[in-house]
């Protein structure tokens, strides 16, 4: 199944932008029932695939060493800004009633300048997110064999590689292996986050000079891109059946399988591994959790849970930019040599130029800096969601509001604590 990307322009610059005409002509006027194949199952397995592809096995200790006792507040208020902009962005697909995401519905609104921004700032986060699935797919692999400190890099290198190369040949996911996989690694999920809370115990949540509830806030918009995935959905619009209906279903669907999942992980991880250790071994903090609960043999399964999910989500990211990238120069708002095909139909210039990228910043970024950057961008992201669904009354507007201020000011939170400033 074919996943494409979202976009993001910069709400702020709204006002000032020179409105031309809607385009009329782009809305779909087919049936809105659809005759696609991608059942509930399907769309369901995608959204959270691409959530829970690389979110909670990256951002654990990322969370916890900012959050401290109140991780689980930072997932929970991480997704309550997700759910409202999973109802816009299913609100506007539904109203346009066509694929393409942010950067689709401004083009038919007539917004093409904020149109090519965006374009151009969501192509640098998802090849920040592309570095995060490395560093940890890396880190994953590395811990198993206990290598020296440059093999997650390494290691993360050469799944950019190997999986751009897969790209350059037009792979692309089915449906049916994206249900095996997500139900796999949330069968492994569950069984540490039930292990975990079995032997619940408050006091084990403590960490050293707890932050306090702020830290709640501020630990949800450093981790936010663990909820980046669900709007992959809209570019799925076209292959659903009974589309109108399916994508107003699935969207807080997905989003409240991932919210469940990260609360209890969160909550059930530190039971098994200390707290101190989790955020001093934050790239591999649920391996250490599978090797505390059952020794080698959950080292081993969490590891491939691992590098299934991070693998799958790079493939999918780049296969997802490269074609954004693709799209957006035909419209001519890129280089052109960016809508050039390999006989294998790949945007080949994309792949290989978001890939080299995404190598720089594997070999340049540290875990958490690269899991902070891809949360800034994807908070403006879906700001911007919730901004057009507001601005445009298109859904429940009380919902647009509630995920723009919260998104909004969640990024500025995290902007002043990168800054020092909190």
């Amino acid at each position: 199944m074919n996943q494409q990307a979202a976009t993001l322009y910069r709400p702020a610059k709204l006002p000032n932008l020179v409105r031309k005409k809607p385009d009329q002509g782009s809305k779909k006027t087919d049936s809105a029932s659809g005759q696609g194949a991608l059942g509930l199952a399907g769309a369901w397995a995608m959204g959270v695939g691409g959530m829970i592809g690389g979110g909670i096995f990256s951002t654990l200790g990322v969370v916890i060493s900012v959050a401290g006792q109140w991780a689980w507040a930072s997932f929970l208020l991480g997704g309550l800004i997700a759910l409202a902009t999973g109802h816009c962005m299913a609100a506007l697909t539904v109203d346009g009633d066509r694929s393409g995401g942010i950067y689709r519905f401004l083009r038919m609104q007539g917004y093409d300048r904020a149109a090519h921004v965006s374009a151009l700032v969501l192509l640098l986060g998802y090849t920040l997110t592309v570095a995060v699935y490395a560093y940890t797919f890396g880190s994953y692999l590395a811990n198993v064999f206990n290598g020296p400190d440059w093999l997650p890099q390494a290691m993360g290198v050469v799944a950019i590689i190997v999986l751009a190369g897969l790209n350059l040949r037009g792979a692309s996911d089915a449906a049916g292996v994206e249900i095996a996989i997500v139900v796999g690694k949330l069968v492994i999920l569950a069984g540490l986050a039930v292990a975990g809370l079995w032997r619940f115990d408050a006091a084990r949540l403590a960490v050293e000079n707890p932050p306090g509830w702020f830290g709640a806030i501020v630990g949800a918009a450093s981790v936010f891109m663990a909820y980046e995935g669900f709007e992959l959905l809209s570019y799925d619009y076209d292959e659903m059946a009974d589309r109108k209906t399916l994508i107003r279903r699935v969207m807080p669907l997905t989003i409240w399988t991932a919210i469940v999942v990260y609360i209890a992980i969160a909550l059930a991880v530190p039971m098994l591994v200390d707290t101190s250790e989790l955020i001093a071994d934050g790239e591999v903090a649920l391996a250490k959790a599978g090797q505390a609960l059952m020794g080698m043999t959950g080292l081993l399964l969490v590891t491939a849970a691992a590098a299934m999910s991070t693998g799958s989500a790079i493939n999918a990211t780049l296969f997802s930019s490269a074609r954004l990238a693709h799209e957006v120069a035909k419209e001519k708002e890129l280089p052109s040599v960016f809508a050039r095909e390999n006989r294998f139909q790949s945007p080949y210039i994309g792949v290989l130029t978001l890939g080299g990228g995404a190598i720089v910043l594997t070999l340049l970024g540290g875990l958490t800096s690269l899991v902070t950057g891809a949360s800034v961008v994807f908070l403006l992201v879906f700001g911007t969601v919730n901004v057009l669904a507001w601005r445009e009354k298109v859904g429940n507007t009380l919902y647009a509001a509630l995920g723009t201020v919260g998104a909004f000011i969640a990024t500025a939170l995290l902007l002043l604590h990168l800054a020092n400033v909190i």
